[in-house]
């Protein structure tokens, strides 16, 4: 599904090059639950964001299906993203002025792929937030919110969720609830790459990616 060759990212600064990913090389099968470790540092929301067509390698390829996304127009990148794409933080970004149902249906206009507001209350009652429907988010927990992000994620019906600690502020009930759910999305025939300290998510995992100064430094497949 997705394939990284020899993707290095070198940012570079006042005080010198520092290189976020060396020669970082692999391999995404559709469906798999894939986990990224590594200390703060070693590479891992950048190897997120390339995977993703938010962040270009300084070398390398990211090939999706038989295309190099960042050989893509900027136009033809966003459509891609927007298709195939959904994306969770650990900061929610959810817009505060708009209610819940307004945020998950914000990226309905991105891309060619049509979007009802049925389907979104429809996701909403799946995520048990029907009553937070027309709530701010200040009005919500931050399990809700995550929610509300996944929600979100999950609209336009993705290929490929994209999580980057989306536990960090939960407590370990509403991890596991989160996690759960992006498992659920996977047992649909999704893939799920998270990046996460966390290890309630190591059950579900069909392999952890570990990541050291930029290069993996080992694999690990989940039992």
């Amino acid at each position: 599904m997705v394939l990284l060759e020899n993707v290095n990212k070198i940012y570079r600064t006042k005080r010198g090059d520092i290189r976020a990913l060396d020669k970082v090389s692999l391999h995404i099968k559709e469906g798999e639950f894939i986990v990224i470790r590594g200390p703060s540092g070693s590479g891992k929301t950048t190897l997120l964001l390339s995977i993703g067509g938010m962040l270009r390698p300084t070398e390398g390829q990211v090939i999706a299906g038989k295309r190099d996304i960042y050989r893509m127009s900027k136009k033809e990148r966003a459509e891609f993203r927007a298709k195939n794409i959904g994306f969770v933080f650990q900061l929610f970004h959810l817009v505060p002025y708009l209610n819940i149902i307004e945020n998950v249906l914000l990226p309905a206009g991105v891309g060619k792929v049509q979007i009802s507001r049925a389907d979104a209350e429809k996701l909403l009652k799946c995520l048990n937030l029907t009553d937070r429907m027309y709530h701010k988010p200040f009005e919500l927990s931050a399990g809700e919110k995550q929610r509300t992000a996944i929600a979100r994620a999950m609209l336009k019906n993705p290929r490929i969720i994209l999580a980057d600690e989306p536990t960090g502020n939960l407590d370990p009930e509403n991890s596991e609830e989160i996690i759960s759910r992006l498992a659920e999305f996977r047992h649909s025939g999704g893939t799920v790459i998270v990046v996460t300290h966390g290890k309630a998510v190591n059950q579900y995992a069909d392999r952890i990616i570990y990541l050291e100064k930029g290069h993996i430094e080992k694999f690990s497949v989940s039992n």
